[in-house]
């Protein structure tokens, strides 16, 4: 399984970005795809996930109302809608898969990660 993130940049405050996630190597028409995000210093943290099979989704409060996520079964790739950009915003955002939706929101539980994708939002 590879996964390829791509769509970070730099932009300003109250800008937008979409960020893609394809996946490769087997077919996905099962299993979960979540987006997380790890800042200067910090923890990776939970941004959002979507299950393949329904389209289920789960959005951080963090994000909440500015960030969607969406998926395209025929293309194997989910996109992370980031509207209303802030400064603490910033950080590498990586795609990761895993096979259940049960605690969707711990990094542990996923098996493959992308190479991640930065994003930067000036104030």
């Amino acid at each position: 399984v590879q996964l390829q993130a791509s769509g970070g940049g730099l932009v300003q405050a109250g800008g937008s970005l979409r960020l893609s996630c394809a996946a490769s190597g087997r077919t996905f028409s099962s299993g979960v795809m979540g987006w997380f995000r790890q800042g200067p210093g910090k923890e990776r943290e939970f941004v959002a996930a979507i299950r393949w099979s329904d389209r289920l989704t789960y959005i951080a409060d963090s994000v909440k109302g500015r960030f969607t996520i969406s998926s395209d079964s025929a293309k194997n790739t989910v996109y992370l809608q980031m509207n209303s950009l802030k400064p603490e915003d910033t950080a590498v955002y990586y795609c990761a898969t895993r096979s259940s939706w049960v605690t969707v929101t711990r990094p542990s539980g996923y098996g493959y990660w992308g190479q991640g994708t930065q994003v930067t939002v000036s104030s």
